[in-house]
């Protein structure tokens, strides 16, 4: 397995924005199209928003974010979610925990 941990710096004055869209729409996209949604933060200061996703593999990750932005809902959203973003940071990251 390997995650992909998304930093997110938000446009001054719209995380509540952000956050009603990311919880509303994305995140529940996300599950559907088997992309889980591990986790999610909002640093003290309200301008950056981080989260991580799982996926099963390396090479799962463009074929699932491939479908993501095919998706009607994707579709829909239009430039809703990079409105919210002045810039985004995306490491692939894997757990070395044994368990």
């Amino acid at each position: 397995m390997v995650f992909q941990l998304r930093t997110y710096t938000i446009n001054r004055g719209m995380m509540d924005s952000w956050l009603e869209l990311f919880n509303g729409q994305i995140r529940p996209l996300h599950d559907r199209l088997g992309i889980p949604v591990q986790q999610s933060w909002v640093n003290m200061d309200r301008t950056e928003f981080i989260w991580v996703r799982r996926f099963d593999s390396a090479e799962d990750i463009p074929i699932k974010e491939a479908e993501f932005f095919a998706s009607p809902e994707r579709i829909a959203l239009a430039d809703k979610p990079t409105s919210h973003i002045a810039k985004m940071e995306v490491r692939v990251i894997e757990s070395v925990d044994a368990s």
